[in-house]
């Protein structure tokens, strides 16, 4: 029963106000019954001063007995009650007052023994009391009993037993308990519906969620929550169907990526091949073997670059690629980089232009990923430069930040293309039309790793027929301080 959460929060929820409720009928009870005891006993004392007066005023009176005794049976009337009285004069003696229409009630009662009480009361060693249990045993209905002395000054002249009908007021207290048992099923009924409202609502979400994550794992990437309003629930409801969405492109990422090197290893492969075969079988003639060599050597060389590249990926990916911050010149790493293209830049009649905005421009990364990431780069921007075409490259930087761009005037990207530029296996040609061979389509995506690994972001910037333009920004540094020569520090 209790190992689901809904059962769980349920059971807690109402035995927490089932508990309050018991609490608050039992307290609300209480007060209610000492309410009616308290005015009931209140009551009992003013009767017993009423009938003091009588009997010290006009009883006590030979010529106003009479009158006395009226007086007598008109409180007994007005309370419902019964008036005992024994006296201390034996002239006296005990006498008993009682509504005519209640004689039956109280029928066994009026000749009860009272002397032992009646002589500690005459005696002044009993002050008196209230009692509920004095005529239990000779009467049918709940009955409390006033038991005081009759002073006249300083003389106690007869002992008071008031004894009146509790009917009405346990009557009333019973009506108080069962308004209040009442209620309070009321109330936990009540409770029970809102709490099991409430507990569905909240726990709904995570069954809905623990069924579809096992529907995750059978590959069923496409599901996703309802998740509705603004309350925690709805949020990580929200938030799931993100990270499911997240989930399906990376699983259809996954899936063209494998597609995508399944097809860019077998390819090649293929054709390596068919032409060793051939050369094998004699259907190439010796004398033209070298040339098909060469194009398997120059497939093999384009397969190990892909794979060079792919292991690159996975380690920055991985997190596995620490980088090495050091502080150095952007500029001078242009340069560098732009000599290894040398050959391939004179071929092709391309037109260089660096536009540095500062001579030396210090920059904190890494350099090495940074070098990657320029020849990456140019070699796209290379490749994809006309015959006789500009490449330009240009360096601004600020207090913070320095902004490389490297543009070529290719034939540029369509709109529709630019946002997938940096997707894995991406190839250019499909928005350039290359001047050389392919590459892989792993460089940008590389370069882009790279660069937020740095933190800083990458942007392109393309439209047919105007060229394409990469542009990322590094973190600025302080230009270091040169070490002075060996011959300065001993002197």
């Amino acid at each position: 029963m209790f190992r689901t959460l809904f059962s769980r929060m349920l059971v807690t929820y109402l035995s927490v106000t089932l508990g309050l409720m018991i609490l608050l009928g039992v307290t609300v009870g209480s007060m209610f019954q000492q309410q009616y005891m308290g005015e009931k006993e209140s009551e009992l004392r003013r009767e017993a001063e009423e009938i003091a007066d009588t009997v010290v005023n006009r009883y006590m009176d030979d010529d106003k007995r009479p009158l006395a005794e009226k007086e007598l049976l008109t409180i007994a009337r007005k309370y419902d009650a019964m008036i005992v009285l024994r006296f201390a004069d034996a002239k006296y003696g005990k006498r008993a007052f009682v509504d005519e229409g209640s004689q039956e009630k109280w029928k066994g009662s009026q000749d009860m023994d009272v002397e032992e009480q009646a002589l500690a009361l005459l005696d002044g060693t009993d002050a008196g009391c209230i009692v509920t249990n004095m005529l239990q045993d000779r009467v049918d209905i709940p009955v409390m009993t006033l038991i005081a002395p009759i002073a006249n000054g300083e003389r106690i002249i007869a002992a008071l037993f008031l004894h009146t009908d509790m009917s009405r007021i346990n009557a009333s207290v019973r009506q108080v308990w069962m308004d209040v048992l009442l209620y309070s099923c009321i109330a936990v009924l009540v409770a029970f519906l809102a709490v099991s409202y409430t507990t569905g609502r909240i726990t709904r979400p995570i069954i809905d969620m623990n069924a579809t994550v096992l529907r995750f794992s059978k590959g069923e990437f496409d599901l996703r929550l309802r998740a509705k309003g603004q309350d925690e629930v709805a949020q990580l409801g929200k938030s799931f169907n993100l990270m499911a969405n997240e989930l399906n492109s990376l699983e259809q990422s996954r899936r063209s990526f494998v597609a995508n090197v399944s097809h860019e290893l077998r390819s090649p492969l293929t054709s390596m091949r068919g032409f060793l075969e051939a050369i094998q079988d004699g259907t190439i003639p010796p004398e033209e073997s070298p040339k098909y060599l060469a194009i398997v050597i120059d497939e093999n060389r384009r397969m190990t670059g892909m794979v060079n590249d792919l292991l690159d990926l996975a380690r920055i990916e991985s997190g596995q690629y620490a980088l090495n911050l050091s502080a150095f010149d952007i500029n001078e790493l242009i340069a560098r980089t732009l000599l290894t293209f040398e050959a391939r830049i004179d071929s092709a009649h391309i037109e260089i232009a660096l536009d540095f905005s500062e001579n030396y421009c210090y920059v904190e990364a890494d350099a090495d990923q940074i070098a990657q990431v320029l020849r990456n780069l140019i070699d796209n921007a290379v490749k994809f430069t006309p015959e006789g075409g500009r490449l330009t490259i240009s360096t601004a930087a600020d207090k913070r930040l320095a902004t490389i761009r490297v543009a070529d005037s290719g034939k540029g990207m369509a709109a529709e293309d630019i946002p997938y530029v940096f997707d894995r296996f991406y190839k250019a040609e499909k928005a350039h039309t290359p001047r050389a061979q392919s590459g892989t389509g792993l460089g940008l995506s590389i370069v882009k790793r790279i660069i937020a690994a740095h933190g800083q972001d990458i942007t392109v910037e393309s439209e047919l027929g105007s060229g394409t333009a990469f542009i990322f920004t590094l973190k600025r540094a302080e230009r270091p301080q040169l070490q002075p020569k060996l011959s300065q520090r001993r002197a």
